[in-house]
């Protein structure tokens, strides 16, 4: 019980110190705990700073808190806990010698000053309010990971004067380019109803559009990751981005065409690739009448067979 009972503790105080969802886990607080020396029989206010490295934080979970990890784990104690525990200001990383070579086997970290002071007042009467103090002094990690995100997000045009922006990343990227290169080379004036994005699914959504398209979707919906509404040529158009789930397939094809069955608007399908030769390793994958557009080759676009190019197709 008295095992249970400091890994809980330190789950909580993650939580209150705003570390990422990712780092309130169990491997977590036994690190937070290692940092301490604080075994199952201390109590919080006897927590103590000494230099710790990753396999000696290894070693304290196994002989103390009966959690054995398998030496292939140390990249995750590093990278998963280790990294935003420093970043978080709750931990220094060799204080005792800065110099020290990244990859040196003789690295350590140690648990900082100000966070020391605080986690020896948990359990006290004066906890709450010197939480209080401490935050009011340190901004907490997921608060500033959610302000890094906002400044690195990626801007997208979608109309005269309107922008929205997505996640940084791959995905990201590619959408801008099937937004303000393809759309208006190949669907002039169209209207964006749908862009997917990895932080938040539904990252742009015109429901209401949609809807007057006769097309009504939940959030279950397997949407595609771009969908354009042409209004001058009555064109419903289905866009995959390869980074996100792959090419329009013959089985894609078919889901699609069941999740947009109510359209006023004639279906047309595309497959966007970042490149061409990206696009070489799914050719045999790529449903016949559908499109396939390359951003390395923005002006240009491939057709593949059909009784027309770029163009709905009515089922028979």
């Amino acid at each position: 019980m008295s095992l249970q009972k400091h890994v809980a503790a330190a789950l909580k105080i993650l939580a209150a110190l705003g570390l990422p969802r990712e780092q309130q886990n169990e491997r977590s607080a036994l690190c937070l705990l290692a940092l301490l020396n604080l075994t199952p029989g201390k109590k919080w206010s006897q927590g103590e700073n000494p230099l710790i490295g990753i396999t000696p934080m290894m070693e304290f979970c196994r002989d103390h808190y009966k959690k054995d990890y398998a030496p292939n784990t140390r990249e995750t104690f590093r990278r998963q806990t280790m990294h935003q525990f420093v970043a978080a200001g709750l931990a220094r990383y060799n204080p005792d010698a800065p110099g020290r070579p990244v990859n040196s086997p003789k690295a350590v970290y140690q648990i900082a000053p100000d966070a020391l002071a605080l986690l020896q007042a948990f359990g006290t009467k004066k906890w709450k309010e010197t939480l209080e103090e401490y935050l009011s002094t340190c901004q907490s990690l997921s608060a500033r990971y959610a302000k890094a995100r906002i400044l690195n997000q990626i801007p997208i045009a979608i109309a005269s004067g309107k922008r929205i922006r997505l996640t940084p990343g791959a995905h990201s990227e590619l959408i801008k380019a099937i937004i303000e290169e393809f759309a208006p080379r190949f669907v002039p004036g169209a209207q964006l109803v749908y862009a997917g994005d990895t932080g938040d699914k539904w990252g742009y959504f015109d429901k209401t559009l949609l809807e007057q398209i006769g097309v009504s979707v939940d959030t279950h919906g397997k949407m595609p990751d771009v969908v354009l509404y042409c209004p001058k040529r009555k064109w419903l158009v289905l866009v995959e981005s390869v980074t996100s789930h792959g090419p329009v397939d013959s089985k894609r094809h078919e889901e699609l065409a069941l999740l947009f069955a109510a359209s006023s608007a004639g279906l047309v399908y595309v497959t966007a690739f970042p490149s061409r030769s990206v696009m070489a390793r799914h050719l045999g994958n790529i449903a016949w009448e559908t499109e396939v557009w390359c951003a390395d080759a923005p002006s240009h676009l491939i057709h593949f067979n059909g009784e027309r190019f770029l163009g709905p197709y009515t089922e028979s």
